[in-house]
């Protein structure tokens, strides 16, 4: 099988318009991304809950159509529904069908995460057998290890976890920290989230380690008091569950925070000021981990 694609570079605040009346235009997928991605001036952004989705200044826009579609009639229809201002020429070429799976197994390899760990997806041996590896491959769910935010963590719950900690894990994704912490010898672990394709996939990926995680639904009660709770979300979630979240975990007990950009770190700190003094111990990339002692 193979596809046409079209693909136009535009100023960023007509993206969303443009991809959208390809939709309509029976495109069978749009992708919208930073026109200079792949180079020194690609530039980062980042979505939050409730905030206004992002967009770069320039983006490209790529879809696909059907092999018998006239892709060329539907993008010009689609240039006048959105109401896009002159463009630069738009290319159009074809698209050939691989194997993705391979493909996208090309794209993960073992990765240390820490002193002891590894993540290791499942179509690779272990590089080092004695080491303690996590076997988990990627999918719907966040978190393969791969971003810095999950490294972080992962790495301050290897110089914290004991025989004696229980550990909450809230927003689990893909159950990585959870599992990563019984593997390091966690008495207990609970994983949290409020995503059932996150919570399948965290009970996946824990039997597949062997380990016992405990998972749950953010809907329903949650009767834990843990000794360590890690949080790898966001920062505006991580400020609204800053009850919740100290609530969760004993007095004297440990909370550590990612999924946070180091300009955001003072205001998650304030937030669970009444709680927790919590301060930035690692930085990775432009993002930070808080973590602290429960008050």
């Amino acid at each position: 099988m193979a596809w046409q694609r079209v693909t136009v570079a535009i100023a960023g605040e007509h993206a969303e318009a443009l991809a959208d009346a390809l939709q309509e235009e029976d495109a069978l997928s749009v992708d919208v991304a930073d026109e200079a991605a792949g180079t020194p001036q690609e530039e980062p952004v980042f979505g939050e809950p409730g905030a206004q989705p992002p967009a770069w200044k320039r983006c490209r826009v790529s879809a696909l159509f059907a092999t018998d579609a006239d892709a060329a009639a539907a993008f010009d229809r689609a240039l006048a529904s959105a109401g896009t201002p002159p463009l630069a020429a738009a290319s159009f070429d074809r698209l050939e069908d691989d194997d993705w799976v391979a493909r996208t197994q090309r794209q993960f390899a073992p990765m240390r995460a820490g002193e002891r760990l590894w993540i290791v997806p499942t179509w690779h041996a272990p590089p080092e057998p004695q080491a303690i590896n996590i076997v988990l491959d990627p999918g719907a769910a966040f978190g393969t290890g791969s971003h810095p935010t999950t490294r972080v963590c992962l790495a301050w719950l290897e110089r914290n976890v004991t025989a004696a900690t229980s550990v909450l894990d809230y927003g689990c994704g893909s159950g990585i920290l959870g599992i990563a912490a019984l593997k390091l010898g966690a008495r207990a672990a609970t994983g949290v989230d409020i995503d059932p394709q996150a919570l399948e996939s965290a009970r996946y990926n824990a039997s597949r380690n062997a380990v016992a995680l405990h998972v749950v639904s953010a809907t329903d009660t949650l009767t834990v008091a843990a000794d360590l709770t890690v949080a790898n979300i966001l920062a505006n979630p991580l400020r609204m569950l800053a009850p919740l979240i100290s609530a969760h975990t004993r007095s004297g007990g440990r909370i550590a925070l990612s999924g946070i950009l180091e300009a955001q770190g003072e205001e998650v700190i304030r937030a669970y000021a009444p709680w927790a003094a919590l301060e930035v111990q690692a930085r990775e990339e432009g993002w930070v981990l808080i973590a602290g002692t429960r008050a």
